[in-house]
């Protein structure tokens, strides 16, 4: 247990934590890399066949949750149109948190592939009543990053701030917005470079319309168009075509 304790430490001091006492690193589920289960756990599995089928140099990875695997769905006409010509991949899983994404970053969701760019955008599964604070959700967050960073050192990261959620303004949207201003620190550390397009999927009245955001969480094919027309200039401008 001590040397567990004092792993976590040196991790965190990496990723720009000078102390967090040993209590709140074992009780921060956030940052403690975890399986899915059922579902998740068969799209897995299938994310590795994916990624072995694509071996080598790839333009572009997206990994996310329930709305980067909406790409394959919703977004499937947005994606042909913006990434069908580029080798892209999508290792997005419905439900996932920061630890179910540092979990299958280890088991092979990334293995023999170099993406010249990472697109990410995870966390809103941990905001949430009873789930983690902005605080732990802040340190899973950079726990994915430096994550990525060592399997990935060749890749440009673009660290997207989590999306907006709720027809209308409410508590977890307010707990996003604190993770995303802390985020923004991130920007401009060695490939890291971070983007928040919350705004373009609202209301000029704060309001998220049904057009957008069916749900007010996932995606429309209209929100997947501001998604993808957001990033593009980012994406043209680092991306060596």
């Amino acid at each position: 247990m001590i040397k567990k304790i004092f792993c976590l430490l040196c991790f965190f001091s990496l990723i720009g934590f000078s102390y967090l006492p040993a209590q709140s690193l074992q009780s921060n589920d956030a940052i403690i890399p975890v399986a899915r289960e059922g579902s998740g756990y068969e799209r897995f599995l299938h994310l590795n066949e994916v990624v072995q089928e694509n071996q080598g140099e790839i333009d572009i990875l997206f990994i996310g949750d329930s709305i980067t695997q909406g790409w394959e769905s919703a977004g499937s006409e947005v994606w042909n149109e913006f990434y069908g010509a580029r080798r892209a991949v999508n290792i997005g899983i419905s439900a996932d948190r920061t630890q179910h994404v540092l979990w299958r970053l280890e088991n092979g969701n990334i293995d023999g592939i170099y993406p010249e760019l990472t697109i990410l955008m995870i966390g809103t599964n941990n905001s949430g009543t009873d789930r983690n604070t902005p605080p732990e959700i802040l340190a899973g967050l950079k726990a994915v990053v430096e994550k990525i960073r060592s399997s990935l050192p060749g890749t440009k990261i673009l660290l997207l701030g989590i999306f907006p959620r709720g027809a209308e303004f409410n508590d977890q949207r307010g707990v996003i917005t604190q993770v995303n201003q802390a985020l923004n620190k991130l920007d401009g550390r060695e490939n890291i470079f971070f983007l928040d397009i919350g705004h373009a999927f609202l209301e000029s009245d704060g309001l998220i319309s049904e057009e957008i955001m069916p749900d007010a969480l996932h995606l429309s094919p209209a929100g997947y168009r501001i998604w993808a027309e957001s990033i593009e200039p980012f994406i043209s401008r680092h991306l060596d075509e």
